[in-house]
């Protein structure tokens, strides 16, 4: 039976300095104000409590008073939900995992242990000052491992070394049974182990649907077999960084789709895990154009032969025939800020290239921003009409917003090497991820932004009911980008639902282990894997 003890108020220790159980901030803490709220500003949550764990322990403990109290709980690991999944008004309790941020390496399970509550960018830093090692993760320095890892994991390296689930070990979650007890467990990917399932679950299932995840075991297969092979992959020593603009101001309808289809057209080509350029990874930043210009950041495995002449190479087939000259970013461009340093591609130590990267975003940094955003996956490029679409929506005179954009990331290589039902993320075979997203700071203009994203967003895939299905053309949604209004009827008329286009053919597989983990629903939200 776990065990029962009431948490303690406001510093949660004894008297002899030892902790007991979990910080527990009640609304009268001046603590409070800042507990309840993430980095979007439009979910703001009145929880009776917030609990403040350090270790499983403690995480249990809070699960257990929250079941036994019969109050709504939710799990914040670093505050980047971009739904109301963790802050809304039915929550009663918030566990916040933001204290629980170790980073080690851990000798019994021989891989890397990572809390949690861990910000990618430390996480990066201690592994690879250590090992020299590292794995495929975000670009946001202050996203926390928590909500990452189980919603996929994707970043600069990805092409190159595939999802940061593809070197997922073993995870802790603490699960609610039955009977309503809760309990810590380790789940492996080992082919003998009991609890494989809720370990795959993890893999793309997404937070908030199982148990909370409180620590995370990273090691790459090769390593179960090969006990020489390395733990996790090694960066380059060097990468290529580059950033370029386009001005709108220079812009027609002509050269804008010249643009997006050759930058689409070479993420087709250069699809394959074995591609010369899998180790290039660039994202399109179509800004709105109130912000005056269209942007382009690149990085480049600087260890690959003739680095240079493949980046110079993608360069120019990106600007073939645009007949717009390419000059430096001097906008802040979604979670970019202005580098113009960076016109002439730059060769610096991958480390130092992911902190200048990852640091002084403005979207993350502003406390004030509220937001929207909105994803798809393209396993082709993008046809002739979306490109009007774009275009339309970018350059409506009845819409002005600087932040506004549509980010294209590109996708493949090693990522689309692993079969579809090996994880839980089922998009294996897509060439670019897509995501659009504004913000704004007066809650007066939510109706004038999500009005704006929303018929956007819709209108790109209107063919296919105004969301993008799983079929020849594209790959449904990304969880780690939720997004509630794919449940709006008046926005989706596909007759999928949410999850369905999250998970695709590996719902029904989700669903079972729900049913065996979380029997009783305890972990959910909006959009959660139903029982």
């Amino acid at each position: 039976m776990a065990e029962q003890s009431r948490p303690v108020e406001l510093n949660g220790s004894t008297g002899n300095g030892q902790r007991s159980t979990p910080v527990r901030v009640s609304p009268s803490d001046a603590r409070y104000g800042d507990l309840v709220r993430g980095k979007n500003q439009r979910w703001v949550a009145r929880p009776d409590y917030v609990y403040l764990p350090t270790s499983s322990r403690e995480v249990r403990i809070a699960v257990q008073d929250a079941v036994d109290s019969q109050k709504r709980l939710s799990v914040r690991s670093g505050g980047h939900c971009y739904e109301d999944f963790v802050y809304n008004p039915d929550v009663n309790v918030v566990i916040d995992l933001s204290e629980m941020t170790r980073v080690y390496f851990d000798r019994e399970m021989n891989a890397f242990a990572v809390e949690a509550g861990a910000e990618l960018l430390d996480v990066y830093e201690t592994v690879y000052r250590l090992r020299g090692v590292t794995f495929p993760g975000g670009m946001c320095y202050s996203v926390a491992a928590g909500g990452h890892i189980c919603g996929g994991g994707y970043g600069f390296l990805s092409r190159k070394h595939g999802l940061v689930v593809d070197h997922l070990y073993a995870v802790e979650v603490v699960v609610v049974d039955e009977n309503g007890t809760a309990d810590i467990v380790i789940a492996t990917r080992d082919a003998d182990d009991p609890n494989r399932d809720l370990w795959w679950a993890h893999t793309g299932g997404g937070g908030g649907n199982f148990g909370v995840v409180t620590r995370y075991w990273l090691r790459s297969p090769e390593a179960d077999a090969d006990p020489t092979a390395p733990l996790l992959p090694s960066p380059p020593a060097e990468v290529l960084v580059s950033a370029v603009s386009w001005d709108w101001e220079s812009i027609t309808e002509d050269s804008f789709r010249r643009l997006i289809g050759n930058f689409a057209d070479w993420q087709v080509r250069n699809q394959d895990p074995d591609s010369p350029a899998a180790g290039l990874f660039a994202t399109l930043q179509v800004n709105h154009r109130s912000n005056g210009q269209i942007g382009m950041m690149t990085q480049m495995d600087g260890s690959v032969p003739d680095a240079e002449a493949v980046l110079a190479q993608f360069l120019d087939e990106v600007c073939a025939g645009v007949e717009v000259p390419t000059g430096p970013v001097t906008t802040s461009m979604g979670d970019y800020l202005p580098r113009p340093q960076l016109a002439t591609p730059r060769r610096l130590p991958w480390l130092q290239a992911t902190q200048m990267l990852a640091t002084g975003t403005p979207t993350l940094t502003n406390p004030s921003l509220r937001a929207k955003y909105r994803s798809g996956y393209l396993r082709a490029s993008l046809s002739d009409d979306q490109i009007g679409t774009i275009y339309r929506y970018l350059t409506s005179p009845d819409y002005s917003n600087d932040t506004a954009l549509l980010l294209i990331s590109a996708y493949g290589g090693k990522i689309n090497s692993v079969a579809a039902e090996d994880t839980a993320v089922v998009q294996r075979d897509s060439v670019m991820k897509l995501l659009i997203q504004n913000y704004w700071s007066d809650p007066s203009e939510d109706d004038y932004n999500l009005s704006w994203i929303r018929a956007f967003f819709h209108d790109m895939f209107a063919e296919t009911g105004g969301v993008p299905l799983h079929d020849e053309r594209t790959a449904g949604c990304y969880v780690n980008y939720p997004d509630v209004d794919l449940d709006a009827p008046e926005w989706n008329r596909s007759g999928l639902s949410g999850v369905e286009l999250y998970y695709g053919s590996n719902y029904p597989r989700l669903q079972e282990v729900k049913r065996r983990w979380d029997p009783g629903n305890v972990f959910r939200h909006r959009q959660s894997v139903r029982p």
